[in-house]
């Protein structure tokens, strides 16, 4: 199943949720009239003292009007509520279960640890990479990973499983993690937990009505908030139910993702059997919502297994080690070695996941040896959102290819803005003299400074790495404060423009910036699927296809090629494409187009990057250049494609 596949099947879970919603909804309704009616029944017939008690009348429409609005009422609006805390993503859940936000410049050994796991693992499935939570007070093994999109994920891992496992373990569970980033399980999570919290308020609303004033002998509110204390028990019943539903099969599925992205068995099998031994329970208030989310059972056993929210541990440990013993493993916290960088990996040993091409020169030594020039169209669909150990060993090797200066910048705020600016300084030295000292009027304190500072390291690097650079600078961006975001954005925009013409790449890498950093603006965007069909977006394909096409070549003649050999790929509306000039393909409409193709189904996405592949590939081949913008623009429809890794064997013999 491929990456658009399985997001496809998580947007068919929503249905299911809410198919499983409305019927735990309608119980509920049930339940709460059923009650309602035997309470004021009891009320009445009490009150008639010395007379007739009344008759039970089983149908009282005026009565269930009310049940069911109240109800109703009640649910949509917690439900309401909770999906609004959930809008900023995954550090919403993370700090709501006590996560403690991890420095990207800490220098603490296990946080290091865990920093350097997930750096590598988001360089290698190319996505920005995730807030890293700690929760300080769970000393059981356990982790998440919660948000919307790859955009504002975030991964909390407790205490127990940053000390407790080795790297090898530690890498095992944040790829389970990244499994979940990439199939689209994140957000599917977030609104079971949105969903959920409107079913569970009924209780709250019981203890309210239990307090309510009046006589205790004539008060059938507060019996009435008594059953619905016991209803809210129904609610949690169905929670957990359909919590269980969703998230088993998909723990099985996101075991193998792991093992696949790290293929190493043996280290994810390892960190099971730890949590066998020390054990996976979260002792946070809120631990019973995201309790789907973890990568192991954060509650206690469940009285019914049909209750389990994830398969059973010996299960997942013969599902990928079949050798087991059935022994599960004690585990003691030793101080791990000091990760002040990473193990240095050869570039030059590592096989590619993507074709080369014969006779196509690699790329020399001043590029690091990481990618060659070209790789074959039919290698980049099939990749997206599928990393593999390849990948993982290149993100290694290109994180250490980076200077000192160049790896510190990356993590300080100030500096990562710097950073930045320093990719889109002018190669021109005049023109590059001026972009410098307008930056140090326009930047804040000492980043002008910086920037030209950085620029000599950062020039030599070549294109295919200014992406991850740039993921690997978000999470330093993201602790800008609002004033210190609209003053980078502004200047931000000033740079791109200051040469007088603006890059295709640097446009789509400032989207890249601007999207994953828009929670600092105080702004959110839609993540859920708004088009399910091509015809809205017909007009949106051609902006887009267009732009590549006019990108591609400046021959009239090759661009219109270029554009007849991706347009089909878009499927029954690709009749409807125009091939649309400069003029009404610029970066304005690109924009627009972009933001509304990314509220596309997963086929409609798929469909438009192989058409872009086709396009810019139209000579059968993808330059660098143009392998790296495609990869940018999948950034921005939330289509991950991991990095194009050379394999310099294959080349060097070739050549």
């Amino acid at each position: 199943m491929d990456f658009f596949a399985h997001q496809d099947k998580a947007r068919k879970h929503t249905t299911v949720l809410v198919i499983y919603f409305v019927i735990a909804v309608l119980c509920i309704i049930a339940s709460v009239y059923v009650a309602s009616l035997l309470i004021f029944y009891g009320a009445g017939a009490k009150q008639a003292t010395g007379a007739p008690p009344p008759e039970l009348v089983l149908w009282d429409p005026q009565l269930f009007l009310y049940v069911v609005l109240g109800t109703l009422g009640v649910v949509i609006i917690g439900s309401l509520y909770k999906t609004a805390t959930l809008s900023k993503g995954g550090s919403a859940v993370a700090e709501s279960l006590g996560g403690r936000l991890v420095n990207p410049n800490t220098n603490h050994p296990d946080e290091r640890k865990l920093r350097n796991v997930i750096e590598e693992m988001a360089i290698a499935a190319g996505v920005p990479v995730p807030k890293i939570y700690v929760l300080d007070d769970e000393q059981g093994i356990n982790a998440f990973a919660a948000g919307h999109a790859p955009g504002d994920a975030a991964i909390g891992v407790t205490r127990g499983c940053m000390t407790l496992l080795n790297r090898d373990e530690l890498q095992g569970v944040i790829g389970h993690e990244f499994s979940h980033i990439l199939n689209g399980d994140m957000r599917l999570n977030l609104r079971i937990m949105g969903i959920l919290f409107g079913i569970l308020c009924l209780a709250v609303i019981g203890r309210v009505l239990i307090y309510s004033r009046g006589g205790r002998d004539r008060n059938p509110l507060m019996f009435l908030g008594l059953a619905l204390i016991v209803i809210g028990a129904i609610g949690v019943f169905f929670g957990r139910l359909i919590q269980a539903a969703l998230s088993r099969q998909r723990e099985f599925l996101a075991d193998a993702s792991s093992v696949q992205f790290t293929r190493n068995p043996v280290g994810l099998s390892g960190a099971l059997q730890k949590i066998g031994g020390v054990g996976s329970q979260v002792e946070s208030a809120h631990a019973g919502e995201a309790s789907h989310m973890f990568f192991e059972n954060g509650m206690g056993k469940p009285f019914l297994g049909a209750l389990a929210t994830h398969p059973p541990l010996g299960e997942r440990i013969r599902a990928i080690d079949p050798a087991w013993d059935g022994k599960f493993k004690a585990a003691s916290s030793k101080p791990v070695a000091a990760e002040s960088s990473r193990v240095r990996a050869n570039p030059g040993s590592s096989r590619s996941p993507f074709p080369t091409i014969p006779g196509m020169p690699a790329a020399g030594a001043t590029d690091g040896g990481f990618a060659t020039n070209a790789v074959l169209m039919g290698a980049v669909l099939p990749s997206v959102g599928k990393p593999t150990p390849l990948h993982l060993d290149y993100a290694k090797a290109l994180w250490n290819s980076f200077s000192e200066k160049v790896q510190a910048a990356a993590r300080e705020p100030l500096d990562a803005i710097a950073l930045v600016y320093a990719m889109l300084l002018s190669p021109d030295d005049a023109l590059r003299a001026k972009q410098l000292t307008e930056l140090a009027q326009q930047a804040a304190a000492d980043v002008g400074e910086t920037t030209a500072t950085l620029w000599p390291e950062v020039a030599p690097i070549a294109s295919r790495a200014r992406l991850p650079l740039v993921n690997l600078a978000l999470p330093a961006l993201r602790q800008l404060r609002p004033d210190e975001f609209e003053q980078f954005s502004q200047t931000l925009d000033w740079l791109i423009e200051s040469d007088g013409q603006i890059e295709l790449f640097e446009f789509v890498l400032q989207k890249i910036v601007r999207r994953h950093l828009a929670s600092q603006s105080g702004a959110t965007r839609p993540t859920s699927v708004q088009f399910h069909t091509l015809k809205p977006l017909v007009r949106d394909c051609s902006v887009v296809l267009s732009a590549l096409a006019n990108a591609s070549s400046s021959n009239a003649a090759e661009v219109a090629r270029a554009f007849r050999a991706g347009a089909p790929h878009l499927g029954a509306k690709a009749d409807a494409l125009q091939l649309l000039p400069r003029t009404e393909s610029g970066l304005k409409q690109l924009d627009t187009a972009l933001d509304r193709l990314a509220l596309g189904a997963p086929q409609i996405k798929k469909n438009l990057i192989e058409a872009g592949v086709q396009i810019v590939g139209a000579d059968g081949l993808l330059q660098e250049r143009e392998a790296e913008l495609l990869r940018a623009i999948a950034d921005t429809l939330d289509c991950p494609i991991p990095p194009f890794v050379a394999d310099s064997e294959a080349t060097g013999d070739a050549s």
